[in-house]
């Protein structure tokens, strides 16, 4: 603290307490002598765990998508690629109910791809699966922005090594440049499942509130916001304590992500 201006820790105290004291205020009007019987009801418990399993799916599809999005656009340089890397970030700064309506344009049943998904008797708007797409579309860029900076970071000099082993492009991805930053890979998948455990406005919008098939833990916590504002209180303690664990492991594993480099470095 020595080397810290004291007016940086002040200003630094005012914004902790301005992020700390909501969540204060929140836990001192939790009703703890309901908060069991008000998070284990039916309704709240179909919700946190659809939310849970969706959460998951689209963790997975953002690994499987995400990974080959940000080894091109780390490794490669092509025409456009700024415009593509902007555009792959867009939902980050969106207004997930835009996000919503874009999906609902493109997959609902007279969207882009969904009139084609209709014919052959698919229906994805207002859906589990339409859940999963919100939350992917949310949560990809975390994954990308992530492991896009960890391949930045550590280079090319050992893909360049095992390249000139006679290592095929494909045994190199597998066996040195994923290992060389699994832990970003792990950070970003974590925190992409913490975004998409949070979606709230493009579920809304593109898949709807139907309990049990769409109604995942925030709508939950919005819906009973109107009707029982102490359950929605305990929900939304449930979430905010899952979301610091899911942070606490993200920052754990940038740390050891950062730890390796210097290693590989020193």
């Amino acid at each position: 603290m020595r080397s810290v201006p004291a007016w940086v820790a002040v200003v630094a105290a005012l914004g902790a307490a301005f992020v700390l004291l909501p969540l204060v205020a929140m836990v001192s009007r939790v009703d703890w002598a309901e908060f069991v019987p008000l998070v284990t009801s039916g309704s709240s418990v179909a919700a946190f765990w659809l939310s849970l399993r969706t959460s998951v799916v689209a963790t997975l599809i953002c690994v499987v998508l995400g990974v080959p999005m940000a080894v091109v656009l780390a490794r490669t340089e092509f025409w456009g690629q700024k415009v593509l890397r902007s555009l792959v970030l867009l939902p980050l700064v969106l207004p997930p109910v835009v996000g919503g309506i874009a999906l609902l344009y493109t997959f609902g049943r007279r969207g882009l791809l969904g009139q084609a998904f209709d014919a052959l008797g698919v229906t994805i708007a207002f859906s589990t699966t339409a859940v999963v797409l919100a939350q992917t579309f949310v949560a990809l860029p975390f994954l990308v922005l992530s492991l896009e900076g960890a391949l930045r970071t550590v280079g090319t000099r050992y893909e360049a090594v095992a390249a000139t082993l006679g290592a095929r492009p494909t045994t190199v991805l597998r066996r040195v440049t994923l290992p060389l930053v699994l832990p970003a890979l792990v950070s970003g998948a974590v925190l992409s499942f913490a975004r998409a455990l949070g979606e709230f406005g493009a579920t809304l919008t593109f898949a709807g509130s139907l309990q049990g098939v769409t109604r995942t833990l925030p709508l939950e916590i919005y819906l009973q916001r109107e009707t029982d504002p102490d359950a929605a209180v305990a929900l939304s303690l449930v979430l905010v304590v899952v979301a610091v664990v899911v942070v606490a492991l993200a920052h754990q594993a940038g740390r050891s992500s950062g730890l390796a480099t210097r290693r590989r470095g020193s």
